[in-house]
C-alpha cells in the first residue's frame, strides 16, 4: 500500500468521523457525505487504474455521478428546511411536525 491509497482512505475515515461527530448543522453534516464520496471515488479510479480495469473505471464514473446528484438533492433539501424553520440546525428539525 503506498502513501497515495493511505492518504486517501484516511480521507474516507475522516468523513466517517465527521459524520458521527458533526450533527449540529445540516451543512456540515452535507460536507462530510461529499468528502466520503470523493474518497472513494479517487480510490476506485486508483485502483482501476493499478489493476487496468476498465469496468471499475466506469463505476467510478457512475459513483461520481451519484455524487453531484445528492449534492444537490443534499443543497435543495437544506435550503427547503431552513426556509420552512428559519435554521439549519439538525436538532430543531421535526420533520413529522407539519
Amino acid at each position: 500500500m503506498n502513501i497515495l491509497t493511505s492518504i486517501l482512505f484516511s480521507l474516507f475515515f475522516l468523513g466517517i468521523i465527521g459524520i458521527i461527530i458533526n450533527r449540529l448543522h445540516l451543512l456540515s453534516l452535507l460536507l462530510c457525505l461529499e468528502l466520503l464520496l470523493i474518497s472513494l471515488f479517487l480510490n476506485i479510479s486508483i485502483w482501476s487504474q493499478i489493476n487496468n480495469s476498465l469496468y471499475s473505471l466506469n463505476f467510478s464514473i457512475l459513483l461520481l455521478t451519484l455524487s453531484a446528484c445528492e449534492a444537490s438533492t443534499g443543497l435543495a433539501l437544506m435550503v427547503s428546511l431552513s426556509r420552512s424553520h428559519n435554521t439549519d440546525l439538525l436538532s430543531n428539525i421535526n420533520l413529522l411536525q407539519s
